[in-house]
């Protein structure tokens, strides 16, 4: 039987060596120390040092960039969710159309996707959205997934390079929301080989190779050695 070699796993309150990292997400400091939030993986970029917690819930950063669904419609607002505890609000003036009070079903209907950026999360868990940024839309056809939210980062890859990769081997379209939606247009056949190949990811999250073990996934389904 062949094992995949894990990432570091670390428990709530194990000591964490950062060296010269600057500790971010899922790590506090105690008398100089520092130590692990949760039960998760130790993740390390060129500057910083993250705990990835195996199980938590989307919790709504400003600037954050994901993909909800319409909810409830109000005079002047639209319900989002976005894979929070608490639902989202996307007001008539953060989109990028001139919509009147009481015409919001033109324009965005319970059920619809949307891609757009947190404006506003305060210490009450309420959070905005808005739709006004480069590239945020109406996300029409295609097909929405959810993965964890603290899988996110291992879906995207370094720079970028895993969901660049399961993009052009699969000839789709994909945003990642960074509250664990994602949404996949294309052929169906390409569209279900790269839910599998994101599947796979979402699984795998806590190995190392991964993107190594993609490539030859990739090159066995087009019938390489």
């Amino acid at each position: 039987m062949k094992y995949l070699e894990t990432k570091e796993i670390v428990y709530p309150g194990d000591r964490i060596e950062i060296n010269d990292l600057r500790p971010r997400n899922g790590i506090y400091e105690d008398d100089s120390q520092y130590f692990s939030e949760y039960f998760g993986v130790i993740q390390k970029s060129e500057k910083f040092i993250d705990i990835a917690p195996f199980n938590s819930p989307y919790l709504p950063r400003v600037n954050d960039k994901v993909i909800g669904k319409i909810m409830d419609i109000g005079p002047t607002m639209w319900t989002v969710d976005i894979n929070s505890p608490y639902y989202s609000l996307l007001h008539i003036n953060d989109t990028p159309w001139h919509v009147n009070a009481g015409d919001l079903t033109r324009y965005l209907a319970a059920g619809d996707f949307i891609y757009a950026r947190i404006s506003v999360s305060n210490e009450i868990k309420e959070s905005w959205v808005s739709m006004r940024d480069t590239g945020m839309r109406k996300l029409e056809k295609g097909q929405v997934i959810l993965v964890k939210p603290p899988k996110v980062p291992r879906v995207i890859g370094k720079g970028g390079n895993m969901i660049n990769l399961i993009k052009s081997e699969t000839d789709t379209k994909i945003i990642v929301g960074q509250n664990g939606f994602i949404w996949i247009d294309g052929e169906p056949d390409n569209v279900n080989i790269a839910i599998n190949a994101i599947k796979m990811v979402e699984r795998e999250a806590h190995t190392v190779g991964l993107t190594d073990r993609m490539g030859e996934y990739f090159k066995k389904l087009k019938g390489g050695n």
